[in-house]
């Protein structure tokens, strides 16, 4: 009985360490990854890029693992959930007594992992769409320039 409580707590203490760690990773990921992109706007000189192509792939750089993890970090907590409940229904079936308490303490210990899960999938979106949005105005101002260059060139010819 012991050995059990003790791989029980075990669990529990891995799935907390386990998800939340995993979950802060992420947002710590995404954080950086934004404040990399918004120093890149804001340093980026449009007027030496030849091919339209060439600037869009250096300003896309990195936002998808921004999405990625905008989109899967509310899986990461809902996995932390589920394994929560099967613990805490686990705990329920090897003691054999229900205990109103230890059933509401165990869901709402299982529950953290959703909640932070979104709070952590919640910004990493709004930043990736952001760094969305300036990806197209910087885009948009490299074809204004490309069009006055070619104005200039038709002109001068």
């Amino acid at each position: 009985m012991i050995q059990t409580e003790n791989i029980m707590q075990y669990a529990q203490d891995s799935l907390d360490y386990g998800v939340i760690g995993l979950l802060a990773l992420m947002s710590f990921i995404t954080f950086w990854l934004f404040i990399e992109r918004m120093m890149f706007y804001s340093s980026v000189q449009v007027d030496t890029y030849e091919h339209r192509d060439e600037l869009e792939l250096d300003l896309t750089d990195n936002i998808g693992t921004i999405s990625a993890i905008g989109t899967n970090a509310p899986y990461v907590g809902l996995l932390g959930t589920v394994v929560g409940i099967m613990l805490t229904f686990y705990s329920m079936g090897d003691t054999g007594a229900v205990d109103a308490k230890e059933i509401m303490m165990g869901l709402a210990l299982a529950l953290k992992a959703t909640a932070m899960g979104l709070v952590v999938a919640m910004p990493a979106i709004i930043a990736y769409t952001i760094v969305l949005r300036k990806v197209e105005r910087v885009l948009t101002i490299f074809d204004v320039l490309q069009e006055k260059r070619d104005k200039n060139t038709h002109v001068s010819m």
